[in-house]
């Protein structure tokens, strides 16, 4: 194998010429692909915190092929989001995916503690769209924005639920459903939307009305997508592409753009092309043949070192049998430090060379100061704890949690190894832990800068299957899949697949766990009441004491719980929100894994939705 870190200045960045964005005219609306009837509709008269305004209903008129619109007027006031904001946010609101810019997950709320927590209640709740919800809220003076399936977003009061607008985006309504979209971010006075099909929309955060729509895949290019919101670093709007696993003249890429304009700034490859820096990881590999390492999970930013750290995925097909290749390819399952502003790749960490199981890395970094360090903590599928140096990519150091049978990792070095027989060819059945579901995934951990722990949700199981082939040509490649897959408990959790493990971030040592017969389903979320909220797939929803991982409350949802659970605040009274949410069609934590190892359980068909609670008013 090649060394794991190598420093590297010099990425594949692609710089984009300016785009002109929406001014209200019908040439800039065409130019920039927007499209009246994609407007936004405002309802009802709303309450925002103590004051009362109305919202205008939008009226949209439309003449020749492009179309105008007569934009709709909210009465009321509205604070910008500036990168100060957002690097330090009012302990009301919740402006990021995972709150903070460093991706804590965490909140300093209070009002609801250990002490209190057992008297949770249901407040308000609001129905979802129908599709594949994995959705996290956004909170920013007492308005809460919400992505739906298919694209939709929504804003409501926060206190109450009352609607205020909706933006509706235009696709085929075959497609609706599985087009979903895991968060937004909000920069100054505009909401920001990633869209199933490559576009990044800014939107009136007053009253949901498009002021930009930019197309982010390189040109020419179809199939690339969005499934996860942006992060904003300094004015740049950040966000990686996914629909990457396909054979074409072109790689995967994390894309920059201007937060005001809604301009193209860069594109930065994460795939290593020939004859560039790490292109010979993929051995003689064609372009065209170099697949994979998207980007799918939000980012996390460090402002002080302006730099930007994102994973990425596995490369594609999953297996270096069907992939042509046992090199390590280059960038996937990788951390990578970028610049905001030009897309730069600073340096990369690869934590898995040359995966062969579909092991993603490409989950949340969350970015923690401790004893004079200043590092970045990332655990992929294979339940090992990785530190590196944010502001270097050194290693500083994996802790195995001791399930999985793929690889050896030296703790000293971090250099990965694949175990004695544990690479198959196509075709061949191979017993592997965890499964490509994996043990950690998409549910993103919370950090407690009390308690300086990690909270990690798990699913604990393993896979007999074979991996497939696929076509070498133009337009094919892809995962390549399994054949014949039988799916286990793991052996150390006989009949359990859920674990919720507290971890020390500076020993890695396990400081308590939970178990369930299902898996947790939620991200975590940490409070300054001493707790840690998450779900499961059940449709519960849990408090636990962050310091001794006791129950301490538990309600349940429509249907399973899914997504990223929020805190904030609204006019003294402090909320958690959680998403219930259906699942994406062939996913191993939520569909396959459940329908063959739990078959006594069952969920509701429908109920996505969002559950507010709080504690009982004190009169």
């Amino acid at each position: 194998m090649s060394a794991i870190r190598r420093t590297y200045r010099s990425g594949y960045v692609n710089r984009v010429a300016p785009l002109t964005p929406h001014s209200g005219s019908c040439s800039s609306c065409a130019s920039a692909g927007y499209n009246p009837r994609t407007q936004s509709r405002t309802l009802q008269e709303v309450r925002m915190t103590s004051r009362v305004f109305l919202v205008v209903v939008a009226c949209a008129a439309v003449s020749g092929a492009a179309g105008s619109v007569s934009p709709a007027q909210a009465q009321s006031s509205f604070t910008p989001v500036t990168d100060a904001v957002l690097q330090n946010p009012d302990p009301a609101d919740w402006l990021s995916w995972r709150r903070t810019l460093d991706g804590w997950g965490y909140s300093p709320l209070d009002q609801i503690d250990r002490s209190n927590a057992a008297q949770l209640r249901l407040v308000w709740s609001w129905g979802l769209e129908p599709g594949v919800s994995q959705t996290t809220p956004i909170v920013h003076d007492g308005i809460m924005y919400l992505a739906n399936p298919g694209n939709v977003v929504q804003a409501l009061d926060a206190g109450t639920g009352d609607f205020i607008w909706e933006y509706r985006r235009e696709m085929d309504e075959r497609r609706r459903t599985a087009a979903q979209m895991r968060s937004l971010a909000i920069y100054h006075d505009l909401v920001i939307l990633n869209t199933f099909d490559a576009h990044v929309v800014g939107l009136d955060a007053r009253t949901g009305e498009v002021r930009w729509d930019t197309p982010a895949a390189p040109p020419g290019q179809e199939g690339y997508g969005f499934s996860s919101g942006p992060i904003v670093a300094d004015g740049t709007i950040v966000a990686g592409l996914r629909g990457c696993e396909r054979f074409r003249e072109d790689t995967c890429y994390i894309v920059g753009v201007d937060g005001r304009t809604g301009q193209v700034l860069w594109r930065t490859s994460t795939v290593a092309r020939p004859g560039e820096r790490g292109g010979d990881t993929w051995g003689d590999l064609p372009l065209l043949f170099r697949a994979g390492s998207d980007a799918w999970i939000p980012g996390s930013y460090d402002p002080v070192n302006r730099l930007i750290y994102y994973g990425t995925s596995q490369a594609k097909p999953w297996t270096r049998d069907a992939r042509g290749t046992d090199g390590d390819a280059l960038y996937s399952n990788s951390t990578l430090a970028l610049d905001p502003a030009t897309g730069e790749m600073r340096w990369y960490f690869q934590h898995i060379p040359g995966d062969s199981h579909d092991m993603d890395e490409t989950f949340e970094r969350i970015l923690i100061d401790y004893d004079g360090k200043q590092s970045v903590f990332s655990m992929g599928k294979l339940a090992i704890l990785w530190e590196l140096d944010r502001v270097t990519g050194e290693f500083l150091s994996a802790v195995d949690l001791g399930y999985q049978n793929i690889v050896n990792v030296d703790p000293q070095t971090g250099t990965v190894t694949h175990r004695e027989d544990m690479v198959s060819d196509v075709g061949e059945e191979l017993y592997f832990c965890p499964s490509t579901g994996g043990f950690k995934s998409l549910r993103a951990m919370a950090y407690h800068p009390e308690t300086e722990a990690l909270y990690v949700p798990l699913n604990l199981n393993c896979e007999t299957a074979a991996f497939g082939p696929v076509e070498r040509q133009l337009g094919g490649g892809g995962t390549g899949g399994v054949r014949g897959r039988q799916n286990h408990f793991h052996p150390d959790a006989p009949d359990q697949l859920g674990e919720f493990q507290a971890l020390d971030i500076r020993t890695g040592e396990t400081l308590w766990k939970q178990r369930r017969r299902a898996p947790y389903n939620t991200a975590a979320l940490t409070t300054g009441g001493g707790l840690v909220f998450i779900g499961d797939w059940e449709r519960h929803v849990f408090a636990y004491d962050a310091r001794t991982g006791d129950e301490l409350w538990q309600s349940r949802l429509s249907t399973m719980a899914n997504g990223y659970p929020i805190t904030y605040a609204v006019d003294g009274t402090q909320f958690i929100a959680f998403g219930a949410g259906g699942p994406l069609g062939g996913s191993s934590w939520t569909s396959i894994l459940p329908a063959d190892l739990l078959p006594e359980k069952r969920n509701p068909r429908a109920g996505n939705a969002i559950f507010v609670f709080a504690l009982p008013d004190r009169d």
